[in-house]
C-alpha cells in the first residue's frame, strides 16, 4: 500500500451527539461521568458539537487551550516537527527539547540562580509527582500543603490534594503531608521547622474557586523556607503561561510580587493543547535532588510537545497576550460583578475567574449556559469557573455577561434540570 493512501479499518466518525454518547457509555470508563456534549471541531475560542451546535469555550479545556483551538502557528509547528522527528527515547536529546528548557529557565527567572534545570513531564500531576519525590530526597519527613489544595490525582500528587472525596478511596496515601489553614500566616509560622522538606503552594487555588493567597503570605513563606532550609514549591500548573497576565502568577505584582520559588511545576497551557508539563528547579541544590536513574517518564520532553510549547510561548509574546489578558480580565471581572443580583462576587486573576453566586445553583446555571452556547465549569456548588483561551476578545465574551444578567433574580426560579 502507498504510504499516502488511507489506512484500512478506519472508523466512520459521523453520528449524532446522542449516538456518540451511547457509544461512549459502553466504551469508556465512567471516571468523568456522562459527557455533557460530544465535540467534533474547534476554531479560536469556539467549539462545535456532533449536532452542529456552536459554543464559546470559556473553560479552555480547564486552562489548557491558551491559544484557542486550531491556532495556525501552533498546528504548523506540531505538523512540521512531527514530519521531521516525532519521538525519541530519553537516552537521546533533541534541539527543540533543549531550546524549550532554556526558554523556560529564562521566563521563570531561574537563570538568576546558578545551576537551575528543567525536568519535562506529560502533565501537571506528573510534574507534581516529581516535585513530591524531590521533597522526599531531602531526607526530611514532613511536607506542608494548604487546605483547598489540588495538586493532581497520582498517588504522590493526591497526597498533597486536600479534598477528602478525592483522597479517601485511595488511602493509605504516601504519608508525611500536613494541611494548613488557607492563607493563615500564623499557622504557617507554627508549622515550619527544620524537619520540613517542602511547602507546596498554589498562588491561586483554581479548584477551590479561584482563591488567591492573601497579600504578604508568599513573601513570608519565602522567608520561613530560607530560615529552615525548606523547599518552596509553587504549583503553577493552572496559573502559569500567561493565565494571570504574567508569565507565572508568582511574578504578578498583585499575586506573588516576584518571590522566587525553589521548585515550580507547570503544564496545562504550556503546550496550547498538546500534552506537556515541566518541573523547573531553581539553583543547584534543587536541581540535583533527583539523580540519574531516580526518576523518568517516557514522553517527557517529546520533540513534538516541545515544539508545541515553544510555539505557544512565541505566540503569547509576539501577540502581546500578557497585556491583553490583564486588560480583558479586568474588564470582564468588572462586567460580571455587575451582571445582576444572582452574582455575589467575582474573584479573578487575569483570565482565571470565579463567579460566586448567591445560592448553590452553579450546576444549574452551568447547564443553562451550555444550552445558551457557553461552556463554563461549576467548580463549587456556588461558583462558576472561567479559564478561557488567552486570545478571547470582549466582543466574544460580552454575550456571556448578558446571559448571566438575564437569569432570574430569585435562585428558587432556577429549577434543577431546567435548560439541560
Amino acid at each position: 500500500m502507498n504510504d499516502l493512501e488511507p489506512a484500512t479499518g478506519t472508523t466512520d466518525l459521523a453520528g449524532t451527539g446522542a449516538a456518540w454518547g451511547e457509544r461512549y457509555s459502553h466504551a469508556l470508563m465512567n471516571t468523568f461521568g456522562a459527557p455533557r456534549r460530544v465535540l467534533v471541531r474547534g476554531e479560536g475560542p469556539y467549539v462545535w458539537d456532533a449536532d452542529g451546535e456552536r459554543y464559546l469555550d470559556l473553560l479552555g479545556g480547564i486552562a489548557v487551550n491558551a491559544l484557542g483551538h486550531a491556532h495556525p502557528t501552533l498546528t504548523a509547528a506540531i505538523s512540521a516537527q512531527l514530519g521531521t522527528l516525532g519521538h525519541v527515547s530519553n537516552f537521546f536529546a533533541t534541539p527543540v527539547q533543549i531550546a524549550l528548557a532554556e526558554r523556560l529557565l529564562d521566563l521563570a527567572g531561574a537563570t538568576r540562580r546558578p545551576g537551575s534545570r528543567v525536568f519535562f513531564t506529560s502533565s501537571g500531576t506528573e510534574a507534581n509527582e516529581a516535585a513530591f519525590k524531590m521533597a522526599r530526597r531531602t531526607g526530611r519527613p514532613r511536607i506542608l500543603a494548604l487546605e483547598g489544595a489540588f495538586h493532581g490525582r497520582t498517588m504522590g500528587a493526591l497526597a498533597l490534594t486536600h479534598k477528602p472525596a478525592y483522597r479517601e478511596p485511595f488511602e493509605p496515601l504516601p504519608g508525611g503531608v500536613e494541611f494548613l489553614a488557607f492563607g493563615d500566616t500564623r499557622a504557617l509560622e507554627q508549622a515550619m521547622a527544620d524537619d520540613v522538606a517542602a511547602l507546596f503552594l498554589e498562588v491561586v487555588q483554581g479548584e477551590a474557586g479561584v482563591r488567591m493567597l492573601p497579600p504578604g503570605y508568599l513573601a513570608r513563606a519565602r522567608e520561613l523556607a530560607d530560615e529552615h532550609g525548606v523547599l518552596l514549591v509553587l504549583d503553577e500548573v493552572q496559573t502559569g503561561v500567561g493565565r494571570t497576565g504574567a508569565w507565572f502568577a508568582h511574578q504578578h505584582p498583585d499575586l506573588g510580587g516576584g518571590v522566587l520559588p525553589d521548585v515550580m511545576t507547570v503544564a496545562k497551557g504550556l503546550g496550547g493543547g498538546f500534552p506537556i508539563g515541566a518541573v523547573i528547579a531553581y539553583g543547584e541544590r534543587s536541581a540535583t535532588l533527583l539523580g540519574t536513574g531516580q526518576h523518568g517518564t517516557t514522553f517527557g520532553g517529546n520533540p513534538v510537545a516541545a515544539a508545541a510549547a515553544l510555539a505557544t510561548l512565541g505566540v503569547i509574546e509576539r501577540d502581546g497576550l500578557l497585556d491583553h489578558v490583564r486588560e480583558l480580565g479586568s474588564r470582564l471581572s468588572t462586567a460580571l460583578a455587575g451582571a445582576g443580583p444572582l452574582v455575589r462576587e467575582v474573584r479573578s486573576a487575569g483570565l482565571l475567574v470565579a463567579v460566586e453566586l448567591v445560592a448553590p445553583v452553579a450546576a444549574v446555571v452551568s447547564e443553562r449556559a451550555l444550552s445558551a452556547g457557553f461552556i463554563v465549569n461549576p467548580v463549587t456548588p456556588t461558583a462558576l469557573r472561567l479559564a478561557p483561551p488567552l486570545v478571547l476578545t470582549w466582543d466574544q465574551v460580552s454575550g456571556f455577561v448578558d446571559f448571566l444578567a438575564g437569569l432570574p433574580a430569585d435562585p428558587a426560579e432556577l429549577e434543577p434540570g431546567e435548560g439541560s
